[in-house]
């Protein structure tokens, strides 16, 4: 962790945490059966959860750096991070897709899930933590083949 942080910000990281999970329970986006009727074109009311989570988080990253140059917890600047469209994207959102569609469950409302009652969401959890494992140890392996010398044997 960085030094320069404010001593409230792990709090208050714990503190959104638990707004965004009660959240999710509230608008039970932690129950897979409502989350796959969305998914099925059964049940539109997610997309009324998703429109105002969009509402609020597209005024705040308008609004907020026109305000304050940083943020007041972590004192980084406010500035887009634009990041490539590739194939890896691609593919990745595809398996997320294909995953959440699976379980009917994203990973944020997988923990939320659990507060909820929802202790089957494990076999889902267990799942994600393979599946990032995995990507992980492949990931490490392709960077050590792309930087391995041409001639080397």
């Amino acid at each position: 962790m960085s030094e320069d942080r404010h001593p409230l910000f792990m709090p208050l990281i714990f503190v959104g945490g638990l707004i965004f999970g009660f959240g999710l329970g509230f608008s039970q986006m932690a129950r897979p059966e409502v989350v796959l009727n969305f998914l099925q074109f059964e049940d539109f009311g997610l997309l009324f959860v998703m429109f105002g989570a969009a509402i609020v988080s597209g005024i705040a990253f308008a609004v907020m750096p026109r305000i304050r140059d940083n943020a007041p917890l972590t004192g980084d600047r406010y500035e887009r991070r634009l990041k490539p469209f590739d194939r890896n994207v691609l593919v990745g959102g595809a398996i997320f897709g294909v995953g959440w569609g699976l379980s009917g469950i994203c990973p944020g409302a997988a923990y939320a899930s659990l507060g909820v009652g929802n202790v089957t969401i494990l076999w889902a959890l267990a799942g994600m933590f393979a599946g990032a494992y995995l990507q992980g140890v492949w990931r490490s392996k392709r960077a050590t083949t792309e930087t391995a010398p041409a001639g080397a044997d």
